[in-house]
């Protein structure tokens, strides 16, 4: 037997969770191959086998366990062909009988075709008949869910009649409402980001400005030019590289947006690691583009598409989510036209980007439809002064609205 032990993730992460298991308990697995998915407070990363064999779950999902605990063993002397006999061998002959054993045609005593008191006022509200239904709880027992199915059956000849029909569309309506809640623990990633959050809150002179951009030369650009850049670089030019260059020659103009406080002292940063949100399906993570000032528009594209891919993945590390100088988070690919979005501590500023939408606007004294999007830049008063997270954001503004800017370095 070789032993699947969690690997150490982070010099200050001691425990994990099993977030799934990939293959089952008894299955054949190859060298390298993922078997399991670890979730920590920080990223979801997945434990390969470390040899190949049949796999034996020792740890159920859900549960927490130490770095270093052993998880799995794999038999190296197992080869795929001792288990097929296992995975091809029919259903337990027993089932058979047992489903095909009559129902009764009315309760006879006992649980048997017998409803609970929420399915008796279920079936008393449709006017059906507990002796007509079968029900699929202990004995036979004819359960909320049996009853909420349920259907009267009408006698034969009869027209039903305006009140039969109004008792009939209000048992369905009735039917389709539910009260059911349900729990599910928290992930590890999802407790790290609510504390986060709440920190970031709690800790931080937090203040949000506003301004407008309009988008139109930007789509123009990249109408004119995508389908060149695609075939030289490889890959599509989006909205998330302009912002990204823009967001960066601003930060040159205004390093105190690119900085943060330690203790009694603020470190400025000449360079800009911007990190870029991006949601999972275990929740909101923030890869981090480094050096992103001295990047051009494509190797840009390419560090999104790739840290945006590997993160919904799971198989983003934490190092590459760590140390960001300041973040972009665009809210409108979901549709957002407008937030406040949350610093990401400790870094002292965040940039929220909205949807596109046609407005009128006024230009040179005429009514005019363009292309807008909000923008936010959510700020930390303690190092940010209003001057200049309202400059910065007119800066960005001004470098989207005329790119040449970028360019010229204006």
């Amino acid at each position: 037997m070789v032993d699947v032990k969690v690997p150490s993730v982070g010099e200050s992460i001691s425990e994990v969770t099993i977030a799934s298991w990939l293959k089952k308990d008894g299955d054949i697995v190859k060298l390298d191959e993922a078997i399991c998915s670890i979730e920590s407070d920080k990223a979801t990363l997945e434990i390969s086998a470390p040899k190949a064999g049949k796999l034996k779950i020792l740890v159920k999902e859900g549960e927490t366990v130490a770095i270093g605990t052993k998880v799995a063993e794999v038999d190296e002397t197992a080869t795929a062909g001792a288990s097929a006999p296992a995975a091809a061998a029919p259903a337990p002959a027993q089932e058979a009988p047992k489903a095909a054993a009559p129902q009764a045609s009315a309760p006879t005593g006992g649980d048997k075709n017998y409803p609970s008191p929420a399915a008796a006022k279920i079936l008393a509200e449709k006017g059906v008949d507990a002796s007509s239904v079968s029900g699929s709880g202990k004995d036979g027992r004819i359960t909320k869910a049996d009853a909420m199915g349920a259907q009267a059956a009408a006698p034969a000849g009869a027209t039903a009649s305006d009140s039969s029909l109004k008792a009939l569309a209000h048992a369905t309506i009735s039917s389709s409402f539910s009260r059911e809640t349900r729990r599910e623990k928290m992930s590890g990633l999802r407790k790290t980001i609510a504390s986060r959050l709440v920190a970031a809150k709690n800790t931080t002179a937090m203040l949000t400005t506003f301004n407008e951009v309009d988008m139109s030369a930007v789509m123009e650009l990249r109408k004119k030019y995508k389908d060149s850049f695609k075939d030289k670089h490889g890959v599509g030019l989006g909205f998330m590289s302009f912002f990204t260059k823009a967001a960066c020659a601003a930060l040159k103009q205004y390093p105190a947006v690119n900085g943060m406080i330690d203790g009694t002292e603020i470190v400025y940063h000449n360079y800009a690691d911007v990190g870029v949100a991006v949601s999972t399906p275990r929740g909101l993570v923030v890869p981090v583009i480094r050096n992103a000032e001295s990047m051009g528009m494509a190797a840009i594209e390419s560090k999104i598409i790739e840290l945006a891919t590997r993160a919904r993945d799971g198989k983003i590390t934490i190092e590459e989510m760590q140390n960001g100088t300041f973040t972009i988070t665009n809210g409108g690919i979901f549709g957002s036209m407008l937030s406040t979005p949350i610093i990401n501590a400790p870094q002292s500023a965040i940039l929220g980007l909205h949807n596109i939408v046609e407005r009128p606007v006024a230009v040179n004294g005429q009514v005019v439809i363009r292309p807008i999007m909000y923008l936010a830049l959510s700020y930390d008063h303690r190092i940010i002064d209003g001057r200049e997270s309202v400059s910065f954001l007119k800066a960005v503004k001004e470098m989207i609205e005329d790119p040449a800017r970028l360019l010229l370095d204006i």
